[in-house]
């Protein structure tokens, strides 16, 4: 989960069938040094061949579209590019919807009433691998994660601390000096849990734990 190379732009992908809103978020970010708006979609159909045309860092996701449920494409988009970071855009999303995107392996939610710093932030943010979310907000869903059978999936002492941390809603940078190691220390540890868990994010890293019984205390 490595951050974008920062000598190259964060290449964003907008999808949302609002074409005003779309349009007025792409010129935003292509007015940023460090971002570039890589395509705009309108469908999913659309977002599926950007995907990979356009080789995104961050997708913006959009919850309606016209073709479909964004939330239930976000699986089969990070499987086109398992290396991008999927944000969902939400206007009143419930939680259940909250809850299956981060399950389903979105970075985080952005609500469409946000400033346009904020939406620049959590685009940086979403690239750096960090979960694009309230600790407030996080707490509330953290019960709603489905549960199953126990994992046999080994962590580490150190990866669960990382995990215990991460659903604590906690930075890169907060958990690196909690545990008083680098930062980079830390972006491994999530790195490699991870990639034991298969997940695309921290989050649905985080859910997948809860899920598989591997921190029983939330």
């Amino acid at each position: 989960m490595a951050p974008a190379h920062p000598s190259a732009p964060i290449r964003v992908l907008l999808v949302d069938d609002h074409r005003v809103l779309a349009s007025s978020l792409a010129i935003v970010i292509d007015a940023e040094p460090d971002l570039v708006a890589a395509g705009v979609a309108s469908t999913l159909a659309q977002a599926r061949a950007l995907m990979t045309t356009a080789a995104p860092d961050v997708v913006l996701l959009d919850h309606r579209l016209p073709d479909g449920d964004g939330v239930a494409a976000i699986g089969e988009l990070l499987a086109l590019r398992p290396s991008a970071r999927v944000v969902v855009l939400t206007a009143s999303a419930a939680e259940h919807v909250l809850v299956a995107a981060i399950e389903a392996g979105a970075a985080g939610f952005l609500s469409k009433t946000r400033g346009l710093d904020e939406i620049t932030q959590a685009v940086r943010s979403a690239a750096a691998g960090e979960s694009v979310i309230s600790p407030e907000l996080l707490a509330r869903l953290l019960p709603r994660f489905s549960r199953g059978s126990s994992s046999r999936v080994e962590l580490t002492e150190r990866e669960r601390e990382v995990l215990a941390l991460v659903s604590q809603g906690l930075s890169n940078a907060a958990i690196a000096e909690r545990m008083t190691v680098s930062v980079h220390t830390v972006r491994n540890h999530v790195a490699n849990l991870s990639a034991k868990l298969g997940a695309h994010s921290k989050l649905e890293a985080l859910s997948i734990a809860v899920r598989d019984g591997l921190l029983p205390d939330l």
